[in-house]
């Protein structure tokens, strides 16, 4: 039997608006694919079940992930304990064919999509999925840019009426768009990746979130496993990892990279805790209304996390890490995101469309494939492989002023989270 921790979970409220749930939550989409294959069914019901008996009860998951199946792992994995437990789970991202912005993608490509039938479907069948008559925290996991935001939110806002969901939460979702859906129905809490090495959300979406109320859940707070491992992390992905693709994993950056971990590692010494635990003991030194999620397959790596609640960092031990990973220090500081993402964190004006059509397609195309920016000067991606002048544009298109008229998006096939 797998050791236990004794160390006793604390409960914050997460937002304003009722919804408690443990300090730390529970990713579980790498149990379904993404990092690796599925793992088997029996080992993540276990994995789940000793999350809950510790006192981790807030689980997050996606009819994305599998697709579909994590959504039924979680709903076998809470079967008799249902009270005990807080499900989050998304919609938004599907599977389909679709034309957007003159690019043609094919059966089993993503597609975003926030209209109120598909709300609603969406919703009933995960309902259906996890076995239970309401969903805790229901996220919208992408910005549908091709209709306000309100419209997707009006839905939701009945479904809370109804029963059929407790609270709403976004993911990916810039502060204008955060505002405008708050508007409509409070929102309970915002999930974006936070790290020590991805703090782009913390110049705009934090602020904004603190200033309504609104909780923050981090996902990847662990540079998704680089925190863990380091370069042992590189040797052991299997082929069908999408982490592979990230440029910051890529040999040509990941041998300056690892030196990130490496001061890290150094530093959890002095500290009496492990790399990991250090990167999210600075996650949840973030303040109460943060509840970082992060994912794992197994069960000594859950305990591991859990240890990361008794690590006590001092202001000077905050600034420390942080200069680790500061943005001129890692490299590829860009990496491949939806581009639904990317059109959603720049919030594009009715006028920005004329920027965009004055965009070749030879310098188009890069930027559809590689890129968000995440908080550092163009200098910072001269090391890419990536038309200096799409660099250049796609600063210029961060700067545009932010507007409430949405415009059509593309969405790429690029798997994450």
């Amino acid at each position: 039997m797998e050791k236990t921790t004794s160390l006793s979970i604390p409960r914050i409220k997460l937002g304003s608006q009722g919804l408690e749930v443990s300090r730390l939550g529970l990713g579980c989409m790498s149990m379904s694919g993404n990092y690796g294959p599925p793992k088997p069914e029996p080992e993540m019901i276990k994995l789940i079940r000793h999350a809950i008996d510790t006192g981790v009860t807030f689980l997050d998951t996606s009819d994305l992930y599998g697709p579909h199946i994590n959504e039924i792992l979680i709903g076998k994995a809470i079967k008799g304990i249902r009270e005990k437990v807080q499900v989050a789970t998304k919609f938004g991202i599907r599977f389909e064919v679709a034309t957007k912005f003159g690019i043609r993608f094919e059966d089993g490509k993503r597609g975003i999509c926030g209209e109120p039938a598909y709300v609603r479907a969406c919703c009933e069948a995960s309902l259906k999925r996890l076995d239970i008559d309401c969903i805790d925290l229901y996220y919208v996991h992408r910005i549908d840019t091709q209709l306000p935001i309100e419209v997707t939110m009006g839905e939701l806002k009945k479904l809370v009426e109804e029963g059929k969901i407790k609270y709403i939460g976004l993911s990916e979702a810039c502060a204008s768009t955060i505002r405008r859906a708050h508007a409509v129905h409070p929102i309970t809490a915002v999930q974006m990746e936070w790290s020590l090495w991805t703090r782009d959300l913390e110049e705009e979406v934090v602020p904004t979130c603190r200033e309504l109320g609104i909780g923050i859940v981090p996902y990847s707070p662990l540079g998704r496993g680089f925190f863990s491992a380091g370069a042992k992390l590189i040797e052991s992905l299997p082929e069908d990892d999408f982490r592979k693709s990230f440029p910051r994993f890529k040999p040509e950056n990941f041998e300056h990279n690892k030196q990130v971990f490496e001061k890290l590692s150094l530093m959890a010494a002095r500290k009496g805790c492990t790399p990991s635990q250090l990167a999210l003991a600075w996650i949840l030194h973030q303040g109460d209304d943060v509840c970082p999620i992060p994912g794992t397959t197994k069960i000594n790596n859950f305990n591991a996390n859990v240890g990361a609640l008794s690590v006590i960092l001092t202001a000077e031990d905050m600034k420390e890490l942080e200069s680790y990973a500061s943005g001129d220090v890692v490299r590829a500081e860009a990496f491949e995101v939806l581009l639904a993402h990317l059109t959603n964190s720049i919030c594009f004006s009715g006028g920005i469309s004329a920027k965009l059509e004055g965009i070749s397609s030879g310098l188009w195309q890069p930027l559809i494939k590689c890129v968000s920016i995440r908080g550092n000067d163009s200098s910072d991606a001269s090391h890419l492989d990536i038309p200096k002048l799409t660099i250049h544009k796609f600063q210029e298109l961060k700067e545009c002023d932010i507007s409430k008229a949405p415009i059509s998006a593309a969405s790429t096939s690029n798997p994450l989270r």
